[in-house]
């Protein structure tokens, strides 16, 4: 049973004010030519990176009026899946199925090898390590996680994990990965070499993503089955742990069909969240009211990625292949393409506590 108010699904909402306009977004210029992987935003400017099945990174300016202009690109040797900033926002990095991490210089211009697995590297963060600075992590389907100090070639450490590491994600002193068979994985970075908690995916079916909370208390899962998990770091918090159904739809036949949630969002200042799915819709929550902020239009396509932009004003979201349907599904007329959605405040604000009588 969903406890939010009122499921998210590929229809129109059941209220007008519940329904999101899509008519205001604004596409980025010379996108992609194949499926996109990954979004990432810097946190010191308006530049947006873009991963891609074609191999390639691109960075893109962002003006004011929702207007890209493409600043800088360069190459994986294999599909480029996962893309991340530094703090300072002058570099970015990315890990592909070439079995490498890669790190791009904007001031230099220069793209050089930081990282390297024995498998593709799926996932790649950048993180503050106490009295360390700043450190990549890198996840691959060679079950292991890597930390690296950029100024060695070495990995300053490696932590093996049950299975092939899917997805992570950070913030603050919290990282947690998810690997297939449903294993999480959550690790204290002030201890980043020993895992601080496992547990079994809350969700019955394989992970797809997991999203940090801003306030690094917890984290969101999302798996193919069209639910989402909230889960506490704390025991003490365990019964604020909760799950919903989302991304599906049902058509008069009363056959549910269920749809991948490819991507989950955390806003950087409200700390509500989005998801997005096959379905090719994008919602906005709130965790704490357990209430659905708002309900967007089917785009018709895939939502592979999305990302909020520093204050978040912006959410830019991928409309590509997500490759749920295997390769067969894929085909030419498909389009590739990032949109920005200007975020109207009331769309992402959290609900008013409720007022006791």
């Amino acid at each position: 049973m969903s406890l939010f108010s009122g499921t998210a699904s590929s229809t129109t909402g059941s209220a007008n004010n519940t329904q999101g306009d899509l008519s205001k977004d604004v596409e980025v210029t010379s996108p992609p030519e194949d499926s996109v992987s990954d979004l990432s935003f810097s946190s010191q400017s308006e530049h947006l990176a873009v991963s891609s099945w074609d191999s390639k990174v691109r960075i893109y300016e962002i003006s004011e009026t929702g207007q890209s202009i493409g600043k800088a690109l360069y190459d994986h040797q294999a599909p480029a899946l996962s893309v991340h900033w530094s703090k300072d926002g002058t570099k970015v990095v990315s890990g592909g199925a070439d079995k490498a991490a890669r790190m791009f210089d904007l001031q230099s211009g220069q793209a050089t090898q930081v990282a390297a697995h024995d498998e593709p590297v799926s996932c790649v963060r950048m993180f503050q390590a106490p009295n360390a600075g700043e450190m990549l992590v890198t996840g691959s389907w060679d079950k292991t996680l890597k930390y690296w100090d950029l100024r060695q070639q070495q990995p300053a450490a490696t932590v093996q994990t049950q299975d092939r590491v899917y997805t992570l994600d950070v913030s603050q002193g919290l990282l947690v990965t998810g690997t297939a068979e449903r294993y999480i994985n959550v690790i204290n970075l002030a201890n980043p070499t020993t895992i601080f908690k496992t547990i079994q995916s809350p969700l019955k079916w394989q992970t797809r993503v997991v999203s940090c909370f801003p306030d690094a208390s917890g984290f969101a899962v999302g798996s193919i089955e069209g639910r989402c998990a909230i889960q506490y770091v704390d025991d003490k918090n365990a019964s604020m742990n909760f799950s919903f159904k989302c991304h599906r739809e049902t058509p008069s036949t009363g056959i549910a069909n269920v749809y991948s949630v490819n991507a989950i969002s955390f806003h950087p200042t409200f700390g509500t969240f989005s998801t997005a799915g096959s379905d090719g819709t994008f919602h906005f929550w709130d965790k704490d009211a357990k209430h659905r902020l708002k309900g967007f239009p089917s785009v018709n396509w895939s939502i592979p990625a999305t990302a909020f932009n520093r204050n978040g004003s912006i959410f830019a979201y991928a409309i590509s292949y997500d490759w749920s349907k295997g390769h067969q599904a894929n085909n030419p007329q498909y389009p590739i393409k990032v949109m920005l959605h200007p975020i109207k405040e009331d769309e992402a604000k959290p609900r008013p506590p409720a007022k006791k009588r």
